[in-house]
């Protein structure tokens, strides 16, 4: 894969390496990675940021031993890293595989790597499918990114408790149902437009209540904006990942 670097420097601890793809990232930064010996701290979005080029780097033994005392990795993601059973699966298994794992639902300010307090790497968004990585060593710039890191890290929920407490998915009928409660339609106009009768509504209308777990129609209405927004990471996708999925399609 073709990549394009620019590089400006001031010494050899203050500079800033873009680098396109994540081959270009394992070949230039990969040392970085398996060297890192205090903290190894991550936030993404999802799996797919960063996951290629770890793995990579750490293949064939090469990630640095979890120990009391030694390297601690956190890894903060939101929810669209559990958005299938696959993804889900690998969490679990990142996690007890030694390092901390928590999910933010609210967005993350950068797509990043810390490593050990003195090099920072950002991912910029994909462009055709590829994304350019740029890796900064100047200390204010990676203390600042680390801070950021860490304030997400310190509201986010560990992933057991997530897993635990997360909504169940729901079907594209519940997902209707709560968009109209959240618009603030008439039973009578939604359950219409919905081809059900108004009794056949308001009991449906409590099933996706009881799920969600709202004491109040105000209350589902603010959970359909949280699902439009995207905070539960494709909830209704889930259908596969061995968890209830309330479809109402009866």
């Amino acid at each position: 894969m073709a990549s394009t670097r620019s590089t400006r420097s001031t010494g050899n601890t203050d500079q800033v390496v873009s680098l396109r793809g994540e081959r270009e990232l394992v070949r230039r930064a990969g040392d970085l990675f398996t060297g890192a010996r205090e903290e190894f701290l991550c936030a993404a979005a999802d799996l797919v940021t960063f996951s290629p080029g770890v793995n990579a780097a750490f293949a064939g033994g090469r990630r640095p031993p979890l120990v009391p005392g030694g390297l601690t990795m956190r890894k903060l993601y939101t929810p669209r890293a559990l958005a299938d059973a696959g993804s889900e699966a690998r969490l679990v298994r990142i996690a007890d595989s030694g390092a901390e794992v928590r999910i933010s639902t609210a967005p993350l300010a950068h797509e990043a790597i810390v490593i050990d307090r003195r090099v920072a790497i950002l991912a910029g968004a994909p462009v055709r499918g590829v994304r350019t990585f740029t890796v900064i060593r100047t200390p204010v710039a990676v203390e600042g990114v680390r801070a950021l890191v860490y304030a997400a890290w310190e509201t986010a929920t560990d992933l057991d408790e997530f897993r635990r407490t997360r909504p169940p998915a729901l079907g594209e009928e519940a997902r209707r149902i709560l968009r109209a409660l959240g618009a603030g339609h008439t039973d009578e106009v939604t359950a219409r437009g919905l081809g059900m009768s108004l009794r056949t509504y308001r009991r449906r209308v409590a099933e996706v209540m009881a799920a969600l777990g709202a004491t109040s129609r105000f209350q589902a209405g603010l959970r359909a904006r949280e699902l439009d927004s995207g905070i539960w990471g494709g909830a209704g996708d889930r259908a596969d990942s061995g968890r209830s999925r309330l479809s109402l399609d009866r």
